[in-house]
């Protein structure tokens, strides 16, 4: 994997991968989510990102709407725990005009109190809408449990404290965390260094230089809880789980792969495999994990008519255990491992989740692994090593649960 980085006068990062194609992916991950917010802040993390699009000192939210749609282009972003994302996807005669906007809508929207007056009821229905999704709202309840504030609150927040939000709050948001050397703007697109470096200096050399000290609070040590909610669904919805390794934890990657080969995306995963295929249970089932920079998250989440929860619960609780029990057969572990890295080199097609990708890599451990050294980890790891895992994630009495019924 060949790419340039290049650091800006202001400290932020740019990062580059060449690739011969007639479209240019780019954009800026911000050192930024909700697990940043103060108590009164929870949701400020999103809805600054909304208005990003809405303002800036030379921009009224029509025109930063249409300078990129105008020429075939698409505009987004995103916000999670630990970061936003804004980012484009333009034909590549038109990237400098992707990197001045997005530098524009980052370093210099203004926060009009008649945009956020009006963001508040999209946002407030927006987080209706996902309380309308079970599937959906139990990752977040159940976040909620494993974690304790503010890694684990919901991204979209809280409406009360929403229709509180000012520009004044917003502004303040900005300035604590929008820094250029807790960014990193990413390219993936056929453009000559040299000039990308030049539209970074013009464009993207701007706001403060003042370093920001992570000051994340860790969550407290971990309690097994188990919780039922009653709602108003057809199904019975049910997640459980553990808290799990961080960013940098060595067995990192030996757990990506035992949580494929439990519930990851194949159809031919342990899970899919028992409550579906064979047993025709459930329509949904799969795993997670989500490792941040201090800690993470494995769950299972599956769906089912509340006749059969009690034997999924079974079957579930009986392939985890049994991952813990027994070693995985070398010569179906190897199977296991060329899927996954299929995957992997799958997924680095999709453009545009591959440029973000770089953009996060740089940000997080300053660097960007090849698919050599991935795979040459990927094919190390060993049966013990991965039931080492499993006993250790997997132990029910670790474990915490969530039911809506």
């Amino acid at each position: 994997m060949e790419y340039q980085i290049h650091t800006l006068s202001n400290g932020l990062r740019l990062i580059h991968k060449s690739d011969n194609m007639a479209v240019t992916y780019c954009g800026m991950v911000i050192n930024a989510g909700s697990r940043d917010e103060g108590v009164n802040e929870q949701g400020i993390a999103h809805f600054v990102e909304h208005l990003l699009f809405k303002g800036t000192n030379k921009r009224r939210s029509s025109h930063i709407i249409n300078r990129l749609e105008n020429v075939g282009g698409e505009l987004n972003a995103y916000t999670s725990k630990e970061e936003t994302v804004v980012y484009a996807t333009i034909l590549n005669e038109h990237l400098e005009k992707a990197v001045e906007l997005i530098g524009d809508i980052v370093f210099h929207s203004t926060f009009p109190q008649k945009e956020i007056d009006k963001e508040k009821v999209i946002i407030i229905d927006e987080i209706q809408s996902y309380n309308d999704s079970p599937s959906e709202l139990i990752y977040d309840d159940f976040e909620d449990i494993v974690f304790d504030y503010p890694i684990g609150h919901n991204i979209l927040g809280k409406p009360d404290l929403i229709e509180k939000f000012s520009s004044t709050d917003t502004k303040s948001f900005v300035d604590r965390f929008y820094l250029p050397g807790e960014m990193v703007f990413f390219v993936l697109g056929k453009i000559n260094d040299a000039k990308l470096i030049r539209w970074a200096e013009k464009y993207l050399v701007n706001g403060s230089d003042r370093q920001r000290i992570i000051d994340r609070t860790s969550p407290e040590s971990y309690v097994q809880e188990h919780q039922s909610i009653k709602k108003d669904t057809f199904q019975v919805h049910y997640i459980t789980g553990n808290r799990c390794f961080d960013i940098h934890h060595p067995d990192r990657i030996g757990m990506f792969l035992l949580n494929n080969i439990l519930g990851g995306p194949g159809m031919n995963s342990l899970l899919n495999l028992t409550l579906r295929e064979k047993n025709g249970l459930v329509y949904n089932v799969d795993s997670v994990f989500q490792p941040l920079t201090d800690t993470g998250i494995w769950t299972v989440y599956f769906g089912c008519d509340e006749s059969n929860f009690k034997r999924c619960e079974k079957l579930l609780f009986q392939v985890l255990r049994k991952l813990r029990d027994e070693k995985i057969a070398e010569n179906q572990l190897k199977k296991y491992k060329m899927q996954m890295l299929g995957q992997m080199a799958i997924s680095m097609e999709l453009k545009e989740n591959h440029a973000i990708g770089l953009g996060k890599s740089l940000l997080r451990y300053g660097k960007v692994d090849s698919m050599d050294v991935i795979k040459d980890e990927i094919m190390s790891i060993t049966s013990e090593k991965l039931q080492d895992i499993a006993c250790l994630v997997f132990d029910e009495n670790q474990l915490s649960s969530l039911k809506y019924f």
